[in-house]
């Protein structure tokens, strides 16, 4: 007879003395269970492992991607608003007025105001000698002495347009241009227009503008004086106080274009990165039910592992009952056995899952994200899904006949 963990002996129905295992005994039938079959046990809990470790990686990457994204969004600024032409009545595309710029710059709460202007029938090659029809898809823009500190873009290579070079032929590239157009440091020069224009930078990818990186950017001055541009900008960069921007974001229509502020398109370029990050989250979730689909797969190896047990392990059963074992021994051993199984499982589900994040993270320069949670999380279903599972084999073992299991 065992007593209870305060060293004193149970008592069942009418005074009858219950017998108890205590909790060393409990950890000691199950890990002796579990080192009889040493290759099974691997095999089940490579499955659990298998299924938490998917889940915590999946998680723990698309919170790594999000702390990213936060990041770059702290570092630009989400308080950058974007201005552009609308769609008239009849499905023709309207023209930002000359001087927008300046307007908007007067409105308050306003810090800074920028624009660029598209030139449609100038186009820019790696040379004379290409083929006029192969433009590679680089646009051609007049650009603001002030556009690279909007924007909070840097150089790969190089310096922005100053008022000295803004009124010769100059161009700065951006990232995707400089890769079409095969230039890869300041000095190269372009046929751009019909004329030769040399390069003095090459901008850095730029996440809030990324219609800058097919761009190939000239100074305002020398887009008027060559290509007689009429000073009505294309697309206009604006920031604020954060606190301001709702309020900036309403008067930008009507201070652009006060005849007609519908024809006014205002949008801030946070909020496509914002919808990117949820699309992402979307998959996520898919993501996640995968690898829980690959958890339970581990949870049934684990209720077949402890079937097969009791099957192989009757005559021991029939012993133990023999000698004076409860039922409810028989079933405290084989559902400990299943949580011990699942446990191991979950653990190294745990390390691999989170190796998985490093390594993603560390490739592509992430932060590693992944609160506590996920993994107190995933072990406690792991252990979940093994009391489960273990749940059917151990009442069964706890039902074999003494008498029928030694004769068998």
């Amino acid at each position: 007879m065992r007593r209870d963990d305060n060293g004193n002996a149970g008592t069942g129905r009418g005074g009858v003395r219950r017998s108890r295992l205590l909790r060393a005994d409990v950890y000691r039938l199950g890990v002796s269970g579990l080192r009889s079959r040493p290759a099974r046990v691997v095999l089940s809990a490579l499955g659990i492992a298998i299924g938490i470790a998917a889940m915590i990686a999946v998680v723990g990457i698309s919170t790594s991607s999000r702390a990213r994204l936060d990041d770059q969004l702290a570092s630009l600024g989400t308080n950058l608003l974007t201005v552009q032409q609308g769609t008239s009545i009849t499905g023709q595309d309207t023209t930002l007025p000359a001087g927008s710029t300046g307007k908007i710059g007067l409105i308050h709460g306003v810090s800074a105001a920028g624009a660029v202007a598209t030139l449609p029938d100038v186009k820019v090659y790696r040379s004379r000698l290409i083929d006029p029809n192969r433009s590679g898809g680089i646009v051609v823009q007049a650009a603001g002495l002030r556009l690279l500190g909007l924007l909070d873009g840097t150089l790969r290579r190089g310096t922005w347009l100053t008022t000295a070079t803004a009124n010769y032929p100059t161009v700065v590239l951006g990232a995707i241009a400089a890769d079409r157009l095969g230039i890869v440091t300041p000095g190269s020069q372009v046929w751009l227009g019909g004329a030769r224009f040399t390069v003095i930078g090459i901008l850095d990818a730029l996440p809030l503008a990324p219609e800058m990186d097919t761009s190939a950017l000239i100074g305002e001055a020398t887009a008027a004086g060559r290509f007689d541009w009429d000073g009505k900008p294309t697309t206009i960069y604006e920031r604020s106080a954060d606190a301001d921007v709702e309020t900036v974001r309403g008067l930008l229509p009507r201070t652009v274009n006060p005849e007609d502020p519908g024809n006014v398109s205002v949008s801030r370029p946070s909020d496509a990165l914002a919808a990117k990050n949820a699309a992402d989250l979307a998959f996520t979730g898919l993501s996640v039910g995968l690898g829980s689909v690959a958890l339970l797969v581990g949870g049934i190896g684990v209720a077949n592992t402890m079937v097969i047990s009791v099957l192989e392990r009757r005559r021991e059963i029939g012993l133990r009952r023999a000698l004076g074992a409860t039922r409810g021994h028989i079933r405290t051993q084989f559902l400990a056995e299943a949580l011990l199984l699942s446990a191991l499982g979950g653990l190294a589900g745990a390390v691999l899952g989170f190796g998985v994040i490093a390594a993603f993270a560390g490739t592509n320069g992430w932060p590693i994200s992944v609160p506590p949670v996920v993994f107190a999380g995933g072990i406690g279903v792991t252990v979940l899904i093994g009391a489960v599972a273990g749940l059917y084999p151990a009442i069964r073992a706890s039902r074999t006949s003494p008498v029928a299991a030694l004769d068998g």
